[in-house]
């Protein structure tokens, strides 16, 4: 049993993390990676931890392009990801709660898919400058015996996204109530693993999705995947740029554009809780 430390709960359109504080790095920057992964993995459990999809862990960065905070992001599994881009909102908020931020200026979070900037709106909601994204071809997913055409989208982070025939229902993608079994993708195309969004159109600028997270299973939400199905629906949809997309999730619902050459994603971000454990 480790000595007691503290952690945040919080989320954002229910894509939920544990929020770790290490801002001088001496909490948990001497964990090596198989004691990072025993300990992500206790937290996130949702019997026996404080669950949650990942962990973003709190802390000071050491290089100076990167501002002054670096979001050390976990999936589930303890493995590394890239990029969360609901886990980004969480982790600002929590900083402009902490003080440790100004919500008046742009706030720029390290990330290991480079410098993310953060604006606080006036509603509360925050947005996100995601970057460019790159439609890199078609590829195919498949699950439950059915197969669907996938745009290969890179968003920091890889992702295929597919769009379900008409007349075919996110719901029907699983048992009433049960989540997505895992799909099947060309692994020599994703060699580390992809994040899978199944689509359906809702209306002119308007989709809605489930998505399998890798490392986490499927999720409420995932800010990356929203993005990525929105340059895909946009790509498809000849929309120009500046076309506002609402992208529902079952967690909630975000607002993304593309903005000279980059993504921008508007959504809530909430912390919840706080306290501290042993894991």
């Amino acid at each position: 049993m480790s000595a007691p430390y503290p952690f945040l709960k919080g989320h954002g359109t229910e894509n939920d993390f544990v929020l770790l504080p290490d801002h001088d790095g001496t909490v948990h920057g001497g964990l090596d990676e198989a004691a990072w992964e025993t300990r992500v993995r206790a937290l996130c459990h949702r019997r026996a931890g404080i669950g949650g999809d990942g962990v973003l862990r709190v802390v000071r960065s050491t290089r100076p392009e990167d501002g002054a905070w670096f979001m050390d992001y976990r999936n589930a599994d303890g493995s590394v990801s890239e990029m969360c881009g609901n886990g980004v909102r969480v982790f600002a908020l929590h900083l402009v709660q902490e003080g440790l931020a100004d919500p008046a200026a742009p706030i720029a979070v390290g990330t290991r898919d480079g410098v993310k900037t953060v604006t606080v709106e006036d509603d509360g909601r925050l947005t996100v400058d995601m970057g460019p994204t790159r439609l890199l071809g078609t590829t195919e997913v498949s699950l439950d015996g059915r197969t669907w055409a996938a745009t290969h989208v890179d968003v920091g982070n890889p992702h295929a996204v597919a769009f379900l025939a008409d007349g075919e229902d996110l719901d029907g993608l699983s048992g009433p109530g049960q989540p997505l079994a895992p799909p099947t993708y060309d692994a020599a195309v994703y060699p580390a693993g992809v994040n899978v969004e199944l689509v359906v159109r809702r209306g002119p600028h308007h989709v809605a999705l489930r998505v399998h997270e890798r490392g986490s299973g499927e999720t409420r939400s995932c800010g990356t995947g929203a993005c990525a199905v929105m340059a895909a629906a946009a790509a498809a949809d000849g929309a120009p740029e500046g076309t506002a997309y609402q992208v529902d999730v079952p967690g909630g619902s975000l607002s993304i554009a593309v903005v000279d050459g980059r993504v921008r994603m508007t959504g809530p971000a909430v912390v919840l809780a706080r306290g501290t454990t042993t894991l």
